[in-house]
């Protein structure tokens, strides 16, 4: 199972080491880990897919919020969420080809974003499934290159995803405040 957390982190040099090194010494994979910065130009928004049991998941969260720089931690999975990815994809395409491609692209609601005299690169902001639909049904014009960002999440609305507080018990999360609040099923 795949857990999405969200990571509100300082904008410092060394805070991505710090995370990844936690990830490493905890033997997690990382699926997926998407960072920028947010409004404040002095906080970072991590994105993290990780692999994982929702029990690991919960040791994952508890133990980011161990690190100094790491201001609050979201589990967005089954939350009301937006999570999209974008990808980048270079296609060979000859001049007879594009009119095909081009019409796949529009269903897809890609973009040409490149067109080179034999390839062409679509942009794709969607879900990471509608993205791997996408991927398939270009791989017989030959695909070039892909590269893609991971997940990226935000939750909807005015909503924030479950934060379990460290040492509160399962049940216990804030309401983005630092509040507590009831916990929902």
């Amino acid at each position: 199972m795949r857990q999405t957390l969200i990571a509100i982190v300082e904008n410092k040099p060394g805070v991505l080491n710090r995370v990844a090194s936690l990830f490493r010494r905890r033997n997690f994979n990382i699926d997926s880990l998407n960072v920028g910065r947010t409004e404040n130009p002095q906080v970072s928004r991590m994105t993290i897919v990780v692999d994982s049991r929702d029990t690991e998941a919960r040791l994952v969260e508890a133990n980011l919020y161990k690190l100094v720089n790491v201001i609050d931690v979201q589990d967005v999975t089954g939350q009301p969420a937006v999570i999209r990815e974008l990808a980048l994809i270079k296609i060979e395409a000859a001049a007879e080809q594009r009119t095909e491609i081009i019409s796949l692209a529009n269903v897809f609601k890609a973009k040409i974003i490149d067109v080179g005299a034999e390839s062409l690169i679509m942009q794709i902001t969607a879900s990471e499934d509608r993205v791997d639909s996408l991927i398939e049904l270009l791989r017989p014009w030959g695909i070039v290159e892909i590269v893609r960002t991971g997940h990226v999440a935000m939750m909807r609305g005015l909503a924030h995803g479950v934060r379990h507080t460290p040492g509160a018990g399962p049940t216990a999360v804030t309401n983005g405040n630092g509040q507590m609040a009831e916990a929902t099923a």
